[in-house]
């Protein structure tokens, strides 16, 4: 259907008073929230966790900087191939490498040069693991709808410094979105759904973390035997963690959904920033060193093969922080 002429729509208005006032009621809604006054910033909901340090802009910029030129001269080898089939590839992405450098040097170890290579997830720049290569598109399409559908199933590792967890097993539900400024920011459970600045909205974020190491002593406590589930309502609290000293933890961590961000975010709602995580105060430099990105590894994925049905789970060796020894 084409555009109605401003004079069709004029005559329209002039007939219709209900039209008129939804029309530019509207209008007036969509113009507040691309671009939000100070009048109306009030009408937004108010982000939980702390916006980024002031200091993490250079540090992040260098890094990216690093980054650029270490992807720009990456090569892909059989080594870092985790699985492979006629429909699929996994590697284990290194730290410090861009996605689409992985993806774009697939074609040098595959001798199908017909292939049509898609990324099926998503890592950041920092975060080492599996990562899936798709082969065709409709392979690729199958994917999309499994993540979307979260029959997906992922585990994460980390290493955060901070208090001692209080918990062995705990389940935090929070909203997420951008906020004022543009950064991602961890939002009350009650606000999902609400209209951000830009336009955007408040979606839902949940993440089971287990802990697994405090200074590199294994967790005694079974995760299985107790879990504690938070709704976030406002400022984090205290409650989660101890008031000792700063020490170093190692916690796996199993997203339901799949925010950008996700673990990070929470990891530093919990007060257990990842080490490294400078965007969300995680410390950059501990024990007399400084860190290049943040401790965090996609360690397994879960799933039905899209083709043949069949159970698959791919697991990445462990990067050599997580025995969490500082």
């Amino acid at each position: 259907m084409s555009a109605a002429s401003p004079l069709v729509l004029r005559n329209l208005f002039s007939a219709n008073k209900i039209l008129r006032k939804n029309y530019f009621a509207n209008s007036i809604k969509a113009m507040e929230a691309r671009h939000p006054t100070s009048t109306n910033l009030d009408n937004y909901p108010k982000p939980i966790s702390a916006p980024p340090p002031l200091i993490s802009k250079d540090i992040e910029l260098k890094r990216a900087t690093e980054a650029s030129s270490k992807s720009s001269l990456f090569n892909l080898t059989r080594d870092h191939v985790l699985y492979e089939d006629e429909w699929l590839m996994a590697v284990n992405k290194p730290k410090g490498v861009y996605c689409e450098s992985v993806l774009s040097s697939a074609p040098n170890i595959i001798a199908d040069s017909s292939s049509e290579f898609h990324l099926a997830n998503r890592l950041d720049r920092d975060t080492s693991g599996v990562m899936l290569i798709t082969k065709s598109h409709k392979v690729a399409a199958k994917l999309v709808k499994a993540f979307t559908e979260h029959k997906v199933r992922k585990s994460y590792i980390a290493l955060s410094i901070g208090p001692s967890p209080k918990w062995s097993k705990i389940t935090i539900k929070s909203g997420h979105g951008r906020s004022k400024h543009g950064a991602w920011r961890v939002y009350a459970a009650l606000d999902v759904g609400r209209v951000l600045p830009g336009g955007s909205f408040v979606r839902d974020m949940e993440t089971t973390f287990e802990l697994v190491s405090v200074n590199g002593e294994k967790n005694p406590q079974p995760s299985s035997e107790s879990e504690s589930i938070i709704v976030v309502e406002g400022e984090p609290g205290l409650s989660c963690v101890g008031d000792g000293e700063v020490v170093v933890v190692v916690v796996r961590a199993f997203p339901k959904s799949g925010r950008t961000h996700q673990i990070r975010l929470h990891c530093q709602y919990l007060g257990i920033p990842i080490r490294g995580d400078v965007k969300y105060h995680g410390m950059y430099e501990f024990r007399g060193s400084t860190f290049d990105g943040h401790d965090l590894h996609a360690e397994t994925l879960s799933l039905d093969h899209p083709v043949t049905g069949d159970p698959l789970v791919i697991r990445a060796p462990l990067p050599s922080w997580a025995a969490g020894d500082g």
